[in-house]
């Protein structure tokens, strides 16, 4: 799903051809650490804090359940867009509520409402159109069975165990998701186990990878908590089948790949460092419209310095390349690109705004598949403010 710039450009395929975009409860590669909220879901990184004192009712036999939940809206000013984008728009970013039971044998997780998925080089997509695009207006269900304190199953619709980026907007160090983002599985149906001990972690889980209904992605997750400021983890996803299915939200090239991740998170005082690898592949399938291999290989580092526990400022930096000489992973094949994000962050209690600045660099960018309308540039500047609460 994450390569909406692909699903944008090439219809239903979501791919370009030459001549022719974690389970939260369980310990997450994440951009940060979770803020301080009673509740692991949805995960939060280090630029925003959840409400620590999310609303609960007691309703009996059923045990105590949470209500939790975002309303934000953003603006957005750019140059170069892409035909159909806009250089300026308002729009919502999330207006959705959670509702779970996170205690005892069975538990629960129901994310519901309206989102964007703002990410660099892509256009940008309203939160009225972007559920019926991807992952409809319920992104986030499941049933989670747990036996005892370090082992669970989670059944339904799965956060993604791939990547340091959450899925969306207020989860995140930065507003909108950079390049690497774009190559990875967001949400995904299936089944999944997870397990601690200690300072280890692993997930393993079966899913439909980039949401293609199609139940032949294995992905998994080992997270090591090395020091009480130092974690590292690994990640890899990879559809052991082949499917032709294509849509906005499943990248026909992607969803028939792998992805692999290395990841280290280091938080010291008001520092929390984030760099991370990503390598991806993609396979030769004449038959679905991918007439070579391809691949990905990208680095990014994520930071975050607070000043005070109102105001901090984050940062992304990142680099990614792809190989392949018939199909685009990027913005043409053997194309590449380099960004910079900075967002600054002020909240108070639940109420929080933030404004980021981004530029966005192509370099051997294909004729017709860069920025722009006629895809013919190779920059983009960004600048956005969000606002609004989590309560």
């Amino acid at each position: 799903m994450k390569a909406l710039r692909l699903s944008f450009m090439a219809a239903a395929a979501t791919l370009t051809v030459a001549g022719a975009a974690r389970a939260e409860d369980t310990p997450q590669p994440a951009a940060a650490p979770a803020g301080p909220t009673t509740l692991s879901s949805p995960a939060m990184s280090a630029s925003l804090a959840a409400n620590a004192d999310p609303r609960n009712a007691d309703l009996g036999f059923l045990g105590k359940i949470y209500f939790s939940g975002q309303f934000t809206a953003l603006g957005l000013a750019q140059d170069n867009p892409a035909a159909g984008d806009h250089k300026q728009q308002l729009d919502l970013s999330n207006a959705q509520i959670e509702v779970q039971k996170t205690d005892g044998v069975v538990q629960f997780y129901v994310q519901a409402g309206a989102y964007s998925l703002p990410s660099l080089g892509t256009p940008y997509i309203k939160a009225k159109d972007m559920p019926d695009l991807t992952f409809k207006w319920v992104p986030v269900a499941y049933l989670k069975l747990a036996p005892s304190a370090n082992f669970n199953i989670m059944i339904g619709k799965l956060p993604t165990l791939i990547g340091a980026e959450y899925t969306f907007t207020f989860q995140n160090l930065n507003i909108a998701r950079g390049l690497l983002w774009n190559q990875e599985p967001a949400i995904s149906r299936g089944v999944q186990a997870n397990f601690t001990q200690g300072p280890l972690a692993v997930s393993i889980s079966l899913n439909d990878g980039f949401y293609s209904n199609r139940y032949s992605t294995v992905s998994g997750l080992v997270t090591y908590t090395a020091t009480p400021k130092d974690t590292l983890a690994f990640a890899a996803s990879g559809n052991v089948d082949r499917t032709s299915r294509a849509s906005f939200a499943t990248p026909v090239a992607q969803n028939n790949g792998t992805v692999w991740n290395l990841i280290w998170t280091h938080t010291d005082g008001p520092w929390v460092i984030n760099p991370y690898l990503q390598y991806t592949t993609t396979p030769k399938e004449s038959a679905f419209g991918l007439p070579s291999s391809a691949s990905t290989f990208g680095g990014a580092v994520l930071a975050k310095y607070a000043f005070s526990p109102m105001f901090n400022l984050a940062g992304r930096v990142e680099y990614i390349s792809a190989s392949g000489s018939q199909v685009s992973l990027l913005y043409g094949p053997k194309s590449k690109a380099w960004s910079l994000t900075l967002t600054p962050t002020w909240q108070f209690k639940t109420v929080f705004i933030r404004g980021e600045a981004s530029y966005t660099r192509l370099d051997s960018a294909t004729a017709g598949f860069g920025l722009g309308a006629a895809g013919n540039r190779d920059s983009q500047t960004r600048g956005m403010i969000e606002t609004g609460f989590l309560f």
